[in-house]
């Protein structure tokens, strides 16, 4: 899905924590870019309102009342399937990130993200990018570095070249971006993605990191869950 300028982002709110809420409506208040057309306290109210409204993006905790909010993510994508789902949480979950990925969310972010970087993430997934929690990319960047090991097993295939690439994706850079900072074409760095994918037997560059923070997060010590 890629957002049209100038009209608003169309927002949906999920969290069950009402003051949350309300301070997420506040901020986005104070920005034109984007306008909260929903809020909902429980996965099935978020479910119903994507359906009834389809929102540009759903901006959904992982642990609702009454559900998980993977499971909530793959009902609004089927309601919905041209919102986009971000999430929102405090949990420093590897596999969680995982899952959420490949049940088709956009992003993941902790509840620690500042204001700014949250619009941020809102702009970037509502035009068709994807975007990873600055500390949980940190940890995927440490295990992509880590596919020299050939204990690594296919990952272990890939190029240094084809490491980089994979690196600055999971920083949720662009091909353009990833051109910029590594002096190459546009066109070199989708063929390196393609060869990437080919070998990690992936489809989406979402997958590819996921990936990793799966593979790896066993290795990881500091692999743990914080609370709200």
């Amino acid at each position: 899905m890629s957002h049209p300028d100038p009209s608003p982002i169309r927002l949906l709110l999920v969290d069950d924590h009402q003051l949350l809420r309300m301070g997420l409506k506040t901020l986005f208040e104070d920005t034109p870019a984007i306008a909260v057309v929903g809020e909902a306290g429980t996965l099935a109210q978020a479910v119903a309102l994507s359906e009834q409204l389809h929102p540009d993006v759903v901006l959904l905790d992982l642990r609702l009342p009454d559900g998980h909010g993977v499971e909530g993510c793959r009902e609004i994508k089927m309601v919905s399937p041209n919102s986009c789902v971000l999430f929102l949480t405090s949990y420093v979950d590897d596999e969680a990130v995982f899952s959420t990925i490949m049940a088709g969310a956009q992003g993941y972010l902790l509840k620690e993200v500042s204001g700014d970087m949250l619009i941020q993430a809102i702009v970037k997934v509502a035009g068709g990018g994807s975007c990873l929690d600055p500390i949980l990319a940190e940890r995927a960047m440490a295990r992509i570095k880590a596919i020299t090991d050939p204990a690594a097993g296919a990952a272990s295939t890939l190029s240094e070249q084809e490491q980089r690439v994979l690196v600055f994706v999971a920083k949720g850079q662009t091909n353009k971006e990833v051109a910029a900072a590594m002096g190459l074409s546009d066109k070199t760095v989708k063929n390196y993605l393609n060869t990437i994918f080919h070998k990690l037997n992936v489809t989406r560059r979402s997958e590819a990191v996921a990936l990793y923070v799966r593979k790896y997060s066993s290795q990881d010590p500091s692999s743990s869950r914080r609370g709200a």
